[in-house]
């Protein structure tokens, strides 16, 4: 599970859980004002409860109000990325075909492109393997037939071959 979405749902489960605490503590409140105990319980009892609810109250709204700004985070970086996709579309596309180009060049089989592109997006082995339902095993040989073709040492280089003139020079 990637980092945000344990952010996600580290947040979420604090929300539910001052919900879960607000709902217990206002029942109680109803349960203790509308059948009083015989023994008169003290007014201190019930002003702590009171003391709780507003607490859950206050943690549920600040989950709510995060959560909130988190989904309008996530939406316009989808905006954006859907923007820069767009412009670039063209530019993405030939980059797409040199790549591909690029891997004929070196005789890459079908699922070795596969686990190349799928390398340059930067999924782990094992999310390859469960991608196109294969063991880790067979996708990590595939990284390394990928790299043996190429002449290359590893991912950070295949990366690197790609990319490389792509990113503007360092200027000292």
């Amino acid at each position: 599970m990637s980092e945000d979405a344990a952010g996600r749902w580290g947040i979420r489960g604090a929300a539910v859980l001052f919900g879960a605490i607000t709902l217990f503590i206002s029942l109680d409140i109803v349960l203790d004002v509308i059948t009083p105990s015989n023994d008169n319980e003290p007014a201190s009892r019930l002003i702590s409860e009171v003391a709780v609810l507003t607490i859950a109250l206050a943690g549920f709204a600040l989950m709510v109000r995060s959560l909130r700004g988190l989904r309008r985070a996530l939406n316009e970086a989808r905006k954006d990325a859907g923007h820069w996709r767009e412009e670039n579309r063209t530019l993405v596309q030939g980059l797409g075909m040199a790549i591909n180009a690029q891997f004929e060049g070196w005789g890459l089989s079908d699922a070795e492109r596969q686990v190349g592109l799928l390398l340059l997006k930067g999924l782990s082995l094992q999310e390859i393997a469960d991608l196109r339902g294969t063991s880790e095993r067979t996708a990590r040989e595939q990284a390394r037939a990928v790299y043996r073709k190429s002449n290359l040492s590893g991912r950070n280089e295949l990366s690197a071959y790609f990319l490389e003139d792509l990113l503007p020079e360092m200027v000292s």
